[in-house]
C-alpha cells in the first residue's frame, strides 16, 4: 500500500486541490459567489420536489386582481371602500383575522371633503346653512375616519414598510410599543436586519388597528432578486418611534390568530462576544431563524389562483356581497394584489412571479403547520466536514482503483451526498449546503482523470509502444500497473532463451507456391506465438523459419525457466496437432527444434541508429542457439541445457549428452524433458532413466560392453528411438579404438 500511495502522490495531490478551494469556501476564507449561487439553485429545486402540493383552507386571499379593478374601479380604492370590505369580511363572513397586504399610507382624498372646506372659505361660505351642511356630512365623507372605525375593536393586522437611508423618513405611524426591546437581545451581536427609516399607515388607522407588521422580505444574493426567506423581526433603530424590535405582517396575523402569544428569542452557544440567534419562541411553538431573523418560506406549490395552494376570492366579489354569509367564518385572510399593474408580484424558487400577498400566506400556514426549515448553527462546521472526507476518500480511492471503479466511486460518492442532504432536508427540515461537495466531488473526479489519461495512460501508451509488439496483452497489462519500472534501457538478469527451428524447411519451401508458403508460415507461427504468450514469454523474433523467444523479461519472472519448459512441450503438442490437420488433408507434414537454455543475458533496446529491438545477447544466447541445432542429432524436439534443469526441477529429464559446441571450450549437460502423465507411465519412466543412467556411466568410464549390454533392453523395448540407436554405434565404434585416460566422456560439435 505504500508503494502504491508513493506511485500515486502526484495524481492523488491534484485531486485534492478542488477538496482546498472547496474548504477555503467552506470555512470562509475565500468565499466563491459561483458556488453561493449554486447552492441556491440546489436550494430552489429541492424545495420545488419537496412542496406538499395541497390547498390550505385555513388561509384565503382577497385578491384585488385584473377583474376587481375593472368593476370596483382603479387602485387605490376609497378608504370607505376598503371600510366595507373589511366590515363584510369581519362581520358577514366571520373571518378570524384580517391581514392587510397594502398600505395606507397617505390621507383619502376621493371624498372631496377638503375640496369643500377650501370653498367654504371662499364666498361661497356666506351661504346660509352651507357652512353647517358641510359639517354634519363632513364624518361620512371621512373615508379614513370610516376605515378606522370598521378597524376598531377587530382583529386586523395592517402592513407597512421600513427603509434605510442616510437621510432617514418617516411616514404615518408603527405600532405603539416594538415586539421587543432593543435590550431584549445581548449587546455586541447582530440579530435583525436595521432600518431608521419607515413607512406605515395614517396615525387614526394605526390607532385603530395597532396590531401592524412590516412587508420587507430579503432577496437572494448575487442580484438574483428571488425571495428565499422572510424575516419575522427587524430592528428600527430611527428617531421617530420607538426603537426595538417589529414583527413581520405574517409573524403578526400568526400570533393574532393564537391569541398574541409572548415571542422570546433562543439563543445558541457560541465563541465571540455575542451568542447567536437560534431560533424565536411564539408560545409553544419555535422557529428556527437565520443570522438576520428571518425564516425560510417553505411555500406549499405554485402560487395564483390557479396554483391551488389557497383559496383567492376576488375582492369585488365580497364588495359585491357574492359570497354567502359565514362562507369565511374562522379563516385568516389576508388581501393583497395580484393585478400586475400594482407590481406586487415577486421572484420565488417556485416562479419568477410569485404573488406578493402568497409569501406571507406561507409563512402563516407553515407557522399553523409547524412546517418549518432550518439552517443549524453547525451548517459550517458540517460543510467542512463532508468536504474533508469525502474530499479525502475521493482522492485516494480514485487514484488507487482503475477507471471504471474510480467513476463508480464518485458517482457513489455523490449519490451518497445527495441522498444524505434530501433525507436531512425532508426528514428532519434542515437546510445545509451542498453545492461545494458536489462541486468539489465533480472537480476532483475531472482532476483525477484527466491527469490518469494525460500522465498516467500517456507512460502506459509508450509502454504498449515500446513493448506491445514482444510482450504479450497480458503481461504489457501487468506492466502497466508499474510503468515507470520499465525502460528499453539495457540490464543483465537472469532469464531463459528459446530457440524453435522448423525442420526440412527447404524441402517444404519447395513444395509450396510463395502465397501457400506465407500462409503457411503465418499459420504455424500465430499457433506457435500463442503457446508462448499464454506461457508469459516475449517473443523476441522471427528469423526465416525460427522464433526466438525468452522469459524474465520486461517483467521479473522467477519461475522463467518453468515457464519455458511448459512452453516448448506445448509447442511440440501443438505441432503435433498441425501434423494431424496435414495428414487429413494431404500437406507436408512438420517437425521442430527447440534449444532452451538459462542464464546471466543482457536485455534492452538494441541495434544501430536506422533500426532497433528489444532483444537478449550473450553467451546463454549463442548456447541456446547451439542446442537447438542439436535436437535432430539427438532425434528428440526440445533440448535444454543442465542450467535450465537445475532451475525447473518439477519436469522429469532426461540427460542426452555432455557436448561442447562451437565457440565453446567447456562441455555443457544437455537434456530432455520427457512426458509422463499417468501413475503407470510415471514408474516405467523412472525405471527407464534409471536404466539409461548406468548406460552413460558405462559409456564415460570407457566400460563399452557393459554398455552394449545395459543398452540393449532399451533398444528392444524402443529400437526406433534415435537416441538409443545413436549410443549403440558409438559404443561399438569405440571399442574399435583404444582406451584415451584423458577422455571426458563429451561429444565436440564444430557446425552451428
Amino acid at each position: 500500500m505504500r508503494e502504491e500511495l508513493r506511485r500515486h502522490w502526484p495524481r492523488i495531490a491534484i485531486t485534492l486541490l478542488p477538496v482546498l478551494l472547496a474548504l477555503a469556501h467552506a470555512t470562509g476564507a475565500w468565499r466563491l459567489t459561483a458556488l453561493e449561487r449554486l447552492d441556491q439553485l440546489i436550494y430552489d429545486v429541492r424545495l420545488r420536489a419537496t412542496m406538499p402540493g395541497t390547498p390550505d383552507a385555513r388561509v384565503v386571499i382577497v385578491d384585488v386582481d385584473d377583474a376587481s379593478l375593472a368593476r370596483q374601479g382603479q387602485w387605490p380604492w376609497a378608504r370607505d371602500k376598503i371600510a366595507r370590505l373589511t366590515t363584510e369580511l369581519m362581520t358577514r363572513q366571520q373571518a378570524a383575522v384580517l391581514g392587510f397586504d397594502v398600505m395606507f399610507l397617505e390621507p383619502d382624498r376621493s371624498s372631496g371633503l377638503d375640496r369643500l372646506r377650501e370653498i367654504m372659505g371662499g364666498p361661497l361660505g356666506k351661504v346660509p346653512g352651507l357652512a353647517a351642511e358641510v359639517e354634519r356630512l363632513a364624518p361620512s365623507l371621512d373615508h379614513d375616519a370610516t376605515l378606522a372605525a370598521a378597524l376598531s375593536g377587530r382583529r386586523v393586522a395592517l402592513g407597512y414598510y421600513f427603509t434605510r437611508t442616510e437621510a432617514p423618513s418617516a411616514k404615518g405611524q408603527l405600532p405603539a410599543a416594538p415586539l421587543l426591546p432593543a435590550g431584549a437581545f445581548p449587546q455586541g451581536g447582530t440579530y435583525a436586519t436595521g432600518w431608521n427609516g419607515f413607512g406605515a399607515s395614517l396615525p387614526e388607522l394605526a390607532k385603530a388597528a395597532p396590531v401592524a407588521g412590516f412587508l420587507n422580505t430579503l432577496v437572494g444574493i448575487n442580484g438574483d432578486g428571488v425571495i428565499r426567506s422572510v424575516p419575522l423581526i427587524a430592528r428600527y433603530d430611527g428617531d421617530k418611534a420607538q426603537p426595538g424590535y417589529y414583527e413581520s405582517l405574517g409573524l403578526a396575523v400568526y400570533r393574532l390568530a393564537n391569541g398574541s402569544p409572548p415571542v422570546q428569542p433562543a439563543f445558541a452557544p457560541g465563541g465571540g462576544n455575542a451568542p447567536q440567534l437560534e431560533s424565536l419562541r411564539v408560545g409553544r411553538l419555535r422557529i428556527p431563524v437565520d443570522g438576520t431573523g428571518s425564516m425560510q418560506v417553505p411555500f406549499r406549490g405554485q402560487g395564483g389562483a390557479d396554483g391551488e395552494s389557497f383559496r383567492y376570492v376576488p375582492a369585488a366579489d365580497v364588495l359585491e356581497g357574492r359570497l354567502a354569509p359565514g362562507e369565511l367564518k374562522d379563516r385568516i385572510v389576508l388581501v393583497g394584489a395580484t393585478a400586475p399593474g400594482l407590481q406586487d408580484l415577486r421572484a420565488t424558487p417556485v416562479e419568477a412571479a410569485f404573488p406578493g400577498v402568497e409569501v406571507h400566506a406561507n409563512i402563516v400556514s407553515a407557522l399553523l403547520d409547524r412546517r418549518l426549515l432550518s439552517v443549524p448553527d453547525y451548517a459550517p462546521g458540517y460543510e467542512v466536514l463532508l468536504v474533508a472526507l469525502t474530499g479525502l476518500l475521493l482522492a485516494f480511492g480514485m487514484s488507487l482503483l482503475s477507471a471504471p471503479r474510480a467513476l463508480l466511486l464518485a458517482a457513489g460518492a455523490i449519490a451518497a451526498l445527495i441522498g444524505l442532504n434530501v433525507w436531512l432536508y425532508v426528514g428532519s427540515s434542515l437546510v445545509l449546503p451542498l453545492a461545494s461537495v458536489l462541486a468539489m466531488a465533480a472537480l476532483a473526479f475531472a482532476f483525477n482523470m484527466s491527469w490518469g489519461y494525460f500522465v498516467e495512460s500517456r507512460a502506459r501508451r509508450g509502454l504498449v509502444r515500446l513493448f506491445g509488439t514482444y510482450v504479450p496483452p497480458q503481461l504489457v497489462n501487468e506492466m502497466m500497473e508499474h510503468p515507470g519500472r520499465y525502460s528499453m534501457r539495457a540490464e543483465s538478469k537472469p532469464m531463459t532463451v528459446m530457440f524453435c527451428d522448423m525442420r526440412d524447411f527447404t524441402r517444404l519451401s519447395e513444395q509450396m507456391a510463395p502465397a501457400e508458403l506465407q500462409a503457411f508460415l503465418n499459420t504455424v507461427f500465430s499457433r506457435l506465438t500463442n503457446v508462448i504468450s499464454a506461457h508469459r514469454g516475449t517473443v523476441d523474433k522471427y528469423m526465416g523459419d525460427c522464433v526466438m523467444a525468452f522469459w524474465g523479461a520486461p517483467i521479473d519472472t522467477p519461475d522463467h525457466a518453468t515457464l519455458a519448459v511448459r512452453a516448448a512441450l506445448d509447442m511440440a503438442d501443438a505441432v503435433h496437432d498441425i501434423n494431424r490437420i496435414h495428414r487429413a488433408s494431404g500437406r507436408p507434414e512438420i517437425s521442430v527444434g527447440i534449444g532452451i537454455n538459462s542464464g546471466v543475458m543482457s536485455v534492452g533496446d538494441m541495434g544501430s541508429t536506422a533500426r532497433r529491438s528489444y532483444t537478449v545477447v550473450g553467451d546463454a544466447v549463442n548456447l541456446a542457439s547451439r542446442l537447438e541445432g542439436l535436437s535432430g542429432h539427438y532425434g528428440v524436439e526440445v533440448v535444454a541445457s543442465g542450467a535450465t534443469r537445475e532451475l525447473a526441477p518439477g519436469f522429469v529429464w532426461q540427460e542426452l549428452d555432455s557436448v561442447r559446441v562451437k565457440g565453446k571450450a567447456q562441455a555443457v549437460a544437455v537434456f530432455t524433458p520427457l512426458s509422463a502423465s499417468t501413475p503407470e507411465a510415471q514408474q516405467q519412466t523412472r525405471q527407464l532413466l534409471e536404466r539409461w543412467g548406468e548406460v552413460l556411466a558405462a559409456y564415460r568410464r570407457q566400460d563399452w560392453a557393459m554398455g552394449r549390454n545395459l543398452l540393449a533392453p532399451l533398444l528392444a523395448a524402443d529400437a526406433k528411438k534415435v537416441l538409443y540407436q545413436l549410443y549403440a554405434q558409438r559404443l561399438a565404434s569405440m571399442a574399435l579404438r583404444p582406451q584415451d585416460p584423458n577422455w571426458d566422456g563429451a561429444t565436440r560439435f564444430e557446425t552451428k
